[in-house]
């Protein structure tokens, strides 16, 4: 049987903690919780790499919902009292007899108690309500769908970027420069590539105060150098300013820059504003919105659920299949991120 080694790498490290639990599980009954619920987790991941994709959603999606039971009991900011247990899911579906992109999400509001709600409460990420959210744009969230899109809508789609913030320069300098990385096609090859790039980082609130960026000659409103990837998408040097241009340590100039990304399996992303908040998705509640929307499809829709994941009838079959075998892949890393972050 094949065994993913760094998969299983992450489980071991989430196992390690449980002897010892964060700081914020440390009363008898969040510590309880915590321990329990990442087992459960383990577990259902585990029982759902031995199933195909007519049940697979099922069981990663209540795997992850577990193991946001334990980020919550590991939160160190979530107070005394209650505030900590997730009840309810935070989180609907409406629509699913549509065709798949046209499936609706909606969330609780703020203050409940929902798991949705209150995990996107700790980790500072927006709630959309009853206000109508398709499925399509938040597939597009995830950064593994780039190439597999549920709904083709050419320069409307707009999808995650990432940066490559490992090679600071190491000397003290104003400016967080660094390359960022999958710009998509028409934007690449746009004739006027300033406008291109200017419309498409309107989605993208938390890069639009960037201080310049490289461009094609030193004229002042010369076009963008972006660097073509033989895939037609490409990546473009950006600068950041430091508070008051001050001259920063690449300590300093990280920290300016991870104040304006989110970390995704070790690299920093700008992810798409997809609500009328200017603060991107949290990408494990990106990951959480799917996914629940597919559990209930096979849970509650299983005829629709059937012609989805029919790979000789729907276009979607191989891109779920493919997103359902990532999920096991990507979560368990997102769940070690995400505890580290609300644990700080």
């Amino acid at each position: 049987m094949y065994v993913d080694h760094a998969t299983e790498g992450v489980w071991e490290q989430l196992r390690a903690t449980r002897w010892n639990p964060p700081s914020g599980a440390a009363t008898n009954e969040r510590r309880a919780t915590y321990v329990f619920a990442l087992e459960q987790a383990e577990q259902m991941f585990r029982a759902a790499a031995t199933v195909g994709p007519a049940t697979r959603p099922l069981l990663v999606f209540y795997g992850l919902s577990q193991a946001g039971r334990a980020i919550a009991a590991a939160a160190s900011d979530t107070g005394n009292g209650d505030a900590w247990k997730l009840n309810g899911h935070g989180v609907s579906s409406v629509g699913l007899d549509r065709r798949l992109p046209d499936v609706e999400v909606r969330t609780g509001k703020q203050g409940d108690h929902g798991s949705f709600v209150r995990l996107s409460e700790l980790l500072g990420s927006p709630l959309w309500g009853k206000t109508p959210m398709r499925l399509n744009k938040l597939w597009d969230l995830l950064p593994e769908n780039e190439q597999w899109p549920l709904l083709e809508t050419g320069n409307v789609r707009r999808t995650p970027l990432w940066i490559e913030h490992r090679n600071l320069h190491p000397e003290r300098h104003p400016l967080a420069s660094v390359p960022v990385v999958r710009f998509p096609p028409w934007v690449v090859d746009a004739k006027n590539g300033r406008v291109a790039l200017s419309d498409y980082l309107e989605a993208f609130p938390e890069a639009q105060h960037y201080h310049d960026f490289l461009r094609v000659d030193p004229e002042p409103d010369a076009d963008p150098a972006f660097r073509r990837h033989q895939d037609g998408w490409g990546e473009l040097d950006m600068h950041w300013r430091l508070p008051e241009g001050r001259s920063g340590t690449t300590a300093e100039r990280l920290a300016s820059l991870e104040a304006i990304t989110r970390p995704y399996k070790g690299r920093l992303y700008f992810f798409p504003v997809v609500t009328s908040d200017k603060r991107s998705l949290h990408p494990l509640m990106a990951w959480w919105a799917v996914l629940h929307t597919l559990s209930m499809l096979a849970r509650y829709q299983p005829a629709e659920w059937s012609s989805h994941i029919n790979i000789d009838a729907s276009e979607n079959a191989v891109a779920i299949e493919r997103l359902l075998k990532d999920a096991m892949r990507v979560l368990p890393q997102l769940v070690v991120e995400t505890i580290d972050e609300v644990t700080r």
